[in-house]
């Protein structure tokens, strides 16, 4: 099947979501999980080490940037997996969605360098997660932080998280069944809510 943006956006408010059997693979199929992970924004968490490497202001972290070289870095297989799900056209549909205005990266550097961060996509309350890339330790944690603070900031209640990891467990991520997930989604997807590009206070003035 091929996509279009369009089919991406409903797809989305449906509870379904677009991926490929390998970053080589032209085609997608639509995935529907039984049980799905989510972070609800108002029990988010994260560890006192975590907190101290923020404070440390080792990263300069930048939200839509590099959009491109973020979904990018996402697609390319590292350590832990061989292949991805990103193919081409999942790059391509989410570039024209990024510069409609529905797509936001967060980005971490380092010494000028992007060296991590992560995708997704905003529809009314959710914020639908597609991926993060970290190339130093910590990269990704902090882009993730950064990103709830700008979601709680706006008024967000949820990231959709599409699974359960033993990652994102850390930051408060469970795992609800279908019926459950579409009952969210229903109560959430018609707000009309705007991401916030700037935050008001310290990131972690949003986690007290």
């Amino acid at each position: 099947m091929f996509l279009s943006p369009n089919h991406i956006i409903e797809g989305y408010k449906k509870g379904i979501f677009p991926m490929s059997n390998s970053s080589d693979d032209p085609y997608i199929f639509w995935v529907s999980p039984e049980k799905r992970g989510i972070i609800e924004l108002k029990k988010f968490r994260l560890s006192k080490s975590l907190k101290k490497e923020i404070r440390k202001n080792r990263f300069k972290v930048q939200i839509n940037k590099n959009f491109k070289k973020v979904i990018d870095n996402c697609r390319k297989p590292d350590i832990k997996r061989e292949s991805t799900w990103i193919n081409q056209q999942i790059i391509d549909n989410y570039c024209y969605l990024f510069f409609n205005g529905y797509a936001v990266s967060v980005e971490t550097y380092e010494n000028n360098k992007l060296v991590g961060g992560l995708y997704g996509v905003k529809i009314g309350g959710l914020f639908f997660g597609e991926s993060m890339f970290s190339k130093t330790t910590n990269a990704s944690k902090v882009a993730l932080v950064f990103l709830a603070a700008h979601l709680k900031q706006g008024g967000f209640q949820i990231i959709d998280t599409q699974f359960l990891t033993k990652h994102l467990e850390q930051f408060g991520a469970t795992e609800v069944c279908k019926k459950e997930y579409l009952i969210k989604l229903k109560k959430n997807i018609k707000k009309n809510i705007k991401f916030p590009v700037t935050l008001k206070k310290n990131v972690l003035d949003y986690f007290n």
